[in-house]
């Protein structure tokens, strides 16, 4: 492989290739550490969306609800009452902003497939949640860049995504075989994205990081 790719998270220029599996390439940015598909093999618009609507993720759903906990869990006791978030990718069951808004927290939901209310992304929240979302995303650092902009001085970013940890395993793993999969993350990689940006970082528990923005909103 003699192509090179900027890295789609921190834009690193001297990525290099990492392997391929059946058919599909992947590259790996040595300065983050995160792992992404070739952009010539991702899916066609359509096809996304169809993987999409297979997804059975009800409001009302116990199970939904526990996976979504780990978290809420560790983001809502950071909040002070009444916080005004944004859960970004709700998807078409937002189970979430249900769980936020019982919790007193004033939460609305956006997904540019099931809920894309534009008004919602000029606003300011005092939080921001992405859930099984940052994994499916193009150009992920211009998405961090806009959410850090749509948070208030002081505001925290809840992410939640599978974290990938061992080289040997990635071929079989069952995040990697998702279609709908295009980048995988490293807790290296989320710690140097919030270098980047002039956040602090927390990993409370496995593929949970929690991001606060300074309060003087510079890095």
């Amino acid at each position: 492989m003699s192509a090179s790719f900027l890295c789609p998270v921190c834009r690193h220029d001297k990525c290099r290739f990492f392997l391929s599996v059946a058919g599909r390439d992947y590259w790996r940015c040595p300065q983050c550490e995160a792992t992404w598909l070739d952009p010539a093999q991702r899916l066609e618009a359509d096809r996304e969306k169809a993987e999409y609507d297979q997804h059975r993720n009800e409001v009302d759903d116990p199970g939904y609800r526990a996976f979504l906990s780990r978290l809420a869990d560790e983001l809502t006791p950071r909040l002070p009452p009444g916080a005004k978030g944004l859960d970004f990718g709700c998807g078409p069951g937002p189970a979430l902003v249900a769980m936020l808004r019982e919790q007193g927290l004033d939460a609305q939901g956006f997904d540019p497939f099931y809920a894309p209310d534009p008004r919602l992304l000029s606003a300011r929240y005092d939080f921001i949640t992405c859930t099984e979302v940052v994994e499916h995303l193009y150009d992920p650092a211009a998405v961090f860049e806009q959410l850090d902009a749509l948070l208030e001085p002081g505001g925290w970013l809840g992410v939640m995504t599978c974290f990938q940890t061992d080289d040997e395993r990635f071929a079989g793993w069952h995040y990697r075989r998702d279609a709908t999969h295009v980048v995988f993350y490293r807790e290296a990689t989320m710690r140097y994205l919030a270098q980047q940006l002039g956040w602090s970082c927390l990993i409370p528990r496995k593929d949970v990081a929690l991001f606060r923005k300074s309060a003087t909103g510079r890095p």
